[in-house]
Formats: C-alpha cells, sequence, structure tokens
C-alpha cells in the first residue's frame, strides 16, 4: 500500500514540475520581444531515494531551481561597448550639426562674403569716385558682418541644444538610478528566500547598460546581489537601497565653458554642498556632448572670433590712414573691438559709413582725385599672412578651420559606424545565447505536456491499483 502512495506521490510531484515548466515556456513566449529578457529554464533534480540495504527505491523528481540563461561577460562587453557608443554617436551627430553652420558647398559661406568683400575695394581701386563702387563696399562689409554673426549665433545655438539634451540626459540618469535602487531592494527580497529574482535582475542589467551609454560608470555586484554605480571618478549615483542625483544646471564662465552653458553637479546628500563633475565625465552620450560643446564648439568660435577681430583691425588700420570723399582722414572701417572675444557676435560696419558712403577711404592723400593706394592696400589684406603669428592668409586660415570640421566629423561618423557594427554583433551573440526561440519554446512545449499527460497517467494507474488492493480487502 505504500508504494502505491509513493507512486501517487513520484507522479503528482511530477505533475507540478511539468505545470511548472510550462509555465516558464509561457513566460518565455510572452516576453519574447521584451527588450533585456533572458529566457528562463526550470532546472528538475532528482528526489531522494528511500529504502535500506540493497534495495533502494527513486522518489521521482522535484523542481530545483526556475533560472535565466544568461551571459554576465558578454552583459558587461554590452555595457562597455554601449558606453563608447553613445559617446561615438553624440559627437557624431553634434559635430555633423557644426560641419553644416560652415557648409559652403549648398549655401553661401563665410568665405564667399570675404571674398566679395575684398574683391569690392579691387573694384573701388578701379574707380575710386564711383558711387556704386563705394556703396557696394558698404553692402559687401555690412554682409561680411552679418555672416560672422550667423556663424557665431549658430554655433552657440547648438551650445544651447546640446545643453539642453544634457539635462534631460541627467533626468533620465536619475530616473534610472532610482529605479536600480529599488530593484536592488526587490532582488534582496526575493533572494533571501532562496529563489532567484530573475525578471528583476533582467531589468536591473538592461537599465545598468541605458546608464552607461548615457554616462561613463563603474559598477559592481556584492554577495548579497546589490550594485553600486559611481559616475565619473567618485560620485556613487546608487549604493544599496539609495540613489543619488545629478543636477545640470547654468554657471559662470570658466576657461573651458561659455557664460550660462550648464554644469553637471552631483549632490551626495540633502545637506551636502554639491560637487561639480563636469570635467569627471568622460564617456557615454554625456561626454560625449559636453566634448563637442566645450572643446570643438568653443574652439571654432575662438577661430572664427580671432579672424573677425585680425580682419577689422587691419582693415581699420589702414583705411585710418587713408582720405575720404571730402578730403578728410579716414574713420575706423568698422566699429572697433576691444578684443577677440566674441568679436564674431559684435562685428559691425562704422555707423557713419552706414549712413555716408562718401566716408570710405580710397585715397592716401587729401585732393588727389583717382587716388586708389588704400583700396589697393585693403583689397591686398586677402593675400597677405596676417593670421596665426603671420604664418597664414585670412583665406588659408578659414580653409583651415573648415578642413578641420569636415576631418573631425568624418572620424567621428567613422568611429561611430565602427562600435554601432560591433555592439550589433554583441548584442547578436546574446540573442543567441539569452533571446527567445520560437521554435525552441514549442518543441519545450510539446515535450512538456507530453510529460504531464504522462504523469496524469501513472497517478490515474495508482489509482487503480489503489482501488484493486481495496477490493481484494473488502473480500
Amino acid at each position: 500500500m505504500s508504494r502505491i502512495w509513493s507512486m501517487v506521490d513520484v507522479g503528482k510531484r511530477a505533475l507540478v514540475n511539468s505545470q511548472t515548466a510550462l509555465q516558464t515556456v509561457a513566460h518565455n513566449v510572452a516576453n519574447k520581444e521584451t527588450e533585456g529578457f533572458s529566457r528562463q529554464r526550470v532546472e528538475i533534480k532528482s528526489n531522494l531515494a528511500t529504502g535500506s540495504g540493497n534495495v533502494r527505491i527513486g522518489m521521482g523528481s522535484k523542481t530545483g531551481a526556475v533560472t535565466r540563461i544568461n551571459n554576465s561577460y558578454i552583459e558587461k562587453q554590452i555595457e562597455q561597448e554601449g558606453s563608447k557608443f553613445g559617446y561615438s554617436d553624440s559627437r557624431a551627430e553634434s559635430l555633423g550639426r557644426v560641419e553644416q553652420v560652415f557648409n559652403e558647398q549648398t549655401n553661401k559661406g563665410l568665405n564667399q562674403f570675404v571674398t566679395e568683400f575684398f574683391n569690392s575695394f579691387r573694384e573701388l581701386s578701379n574707380n575710386p569716385e564711383s558711387l556704386a563702387s563705394r556703396t557696394l563696399v558698404k553692402e559687401t562689409g555690412d554682409f561680411l558682418t552679418k555672416d560672422f554673426g550667423r556663424v557665431h549665433r549658430n554655433l552657440t545655438d547648438i551650445q544651447k541644444d546640446l545643453d539642453f539634451q544634457i539635462v534631460n540626459s541627467v533626468a533620465e540618469i536619475n530616473d534610472m538610478s532610482r529605479e536600480i535602487a529599488e530593484l536592488n531592494r526587490q532582488i534582496q527580497h526575493v533572494e533571501i528566500t532562496g529563489a532567484k529574482a530573475n525578471d528583476e535582475r533582467d531589468r536591473r542589467d538592461l537599465l545598468i547598460k541605458n546608464l552607461s551609454e548615457k554616462i561613463e560608470i563603474r559598477y559592481a555586484e556584492n554577495d548579497e546581489g546589490q550594485v553600486t554605480i559611481t559616475a565619473g571618478k567618485s560620485a556613487v549615483l546608487v549604493s544599496g537601497l539609495s540613489a543619488r542625483e545629478l543636477k545640470a544646471v547654468e554657471s559662470p564662465e570658466t576657461a573651458t565653458k561659455r557664460e550660462s552653458n550648464v554644469d553637471i553637479f552631483y549632490i551626495p546628500g540633502e545637506k551636502n554642498t554639491p560637487v561639480n563633475i563636469t570635467n569627471h565625465i568622460k564617456g557615454g552620450r554625456v561626454g560625449g556632448l559636453l566634448d563637442v560643446r566645450d572643446n570643438v564648439i568653443n574652439e571654432h568660435i575662438r577661430e572664427i572670433d580671432q579672424m573677425a577681430y585680425t580682419l577689422q583691425e587691419n582693415v581699420n588700420r589702414i583705411h585710418t590712414r587713408g582720405f575720404d570723399n571730402y578730403n578728410q582722414a579716414g574713420q575706423a572701417f568698422f566699429e572697433p573691438l576691444a578684443g577677440p572675444k566674441d568679436a564674431a557676435q559684435k562685428l559691425s560696419l562704422n555707423r557713419n559709413i552706414l549712413g555716408d558712403v562718401g566716408l570710405i577711404a580710397a585715397a592716401a592723400a587729401p585732393g588727389s582725385p583717382g587716388d586708389n593706394r588704400i583700396a589697393n592696400v585693403i583689397s591686398a589684406l586677402q593675400y597677405q599672412k596676417v593670421m596665426d603669428d603671420k604664418s597664414a592668409t585670412v583665406d588659408d586660415y578659414y580653409a583651415s578651420v573648415v578642413g578641420r570640421i569636415g576631418v573631425e566629423s568624418s572620424r567621428a561618423n567613422t568611429a561611430r559606424d565602427t562600435l554601432n557594427d560591433s555592439l550589433g554583433q554583441l548584442k547578436n551573440i546574446r540573442e543567441s545565447i539569452s533571446g527567445v526561440s520560437l521554435d525552441e519554446e514549442t518543441t519545450k512545449m510539446i515535450e512538456f505536456q507530453k510529460s504531464f499527460d504522462a504523469s496524469a497517467r501513472l497517478i490515474r494507474t495508482a489509482d487503480e491499483m489503489l482501488e484493486t488492493v481495496l477490493n481484494l480487502k473488502r473480500l
């Protein structure tokens, strides 16, 4: 009789095992499209046998655990490559916008305005008394100042947009940090009972990868299954069950940052002073945005400012040595600038010349009709080495600026494409290991269904045997 009850017990456990396995298959199928999900499997273990001496009778099987199929090394590689890709992607995207500011192929650019400006002085030298030639000089000079302003304005507008992206990224980083801390709590609560927090770990792994794509991080997991995450060098975003925040706020100008651009501060606690960690962030999407904003764009702004300042300085120096149509000493052609800072934005034509083109100086001496020497000297500035410590002409200097932007943008695109391919390969490897295959799950479903049927048949057989024994006793 006891053996029959053992058969029933074995069948019942086998039935439960098959039911658990089928439930796990259903869970896998339902999460096939869930990002970051790792397929799960039921570990079936042999139950302890009973008996004594030479006779030991097996007692069927039992469910050991429901585990996820996951390769932690591949997950770590995806996190690291994702951080590099986030950095390269944000740089390539931002540099592409900078490149469009200097695009001379589709739009009339600064180089053409500079050429037209000097050509107008050549035209004036051919006919110094012509009112039309003087008007052309005024118009090309005014257009030149406006295009310098356009370039400066477009570059600073890109910086403002990058600031907007940084602020949004910081908000997303804070949200992910809080959720990871909450998942730490959930994982601890589940696994303290001996179970496996598979879904919670999948979600946490995904958030860590997404967080790494946003900002450069380092993380480690302790024996209790809780992760600690550090951004930059020392900003601890997640520690056990608690999360700390970052904040992006406007701050004063520094040697590497313009006025009103944002800095990133780490807030270690409610009563602690926020710590500026901007210079510590070198990776992830935020790192790429900061690099383009503070290094690339600021450098190009300084170069264009220097170009505008040098141009006005040299033109004014020569123009004030000449004489205008009224035989008066020439005024500054451009409004004088105090220094190179924001010169492209501030550059403007002398208000008096805007109102009276007769004030344009073309002659080198008063009372000399037809004198064109000053106009010739100004037009010749285009080919004189006045930039980069007298080592480059205005045209060469600007061509160098545009060329470097093109090269830098091309390199950023190449790096992004390379990292995208590498990341794609790693994700494919992960998918082959942890992803859900509907064909495989269908096969498993049929297998577990047959096992369930067989277990039910075993219980039915044991029940029939028990009924037979009971009937024998009644006789």
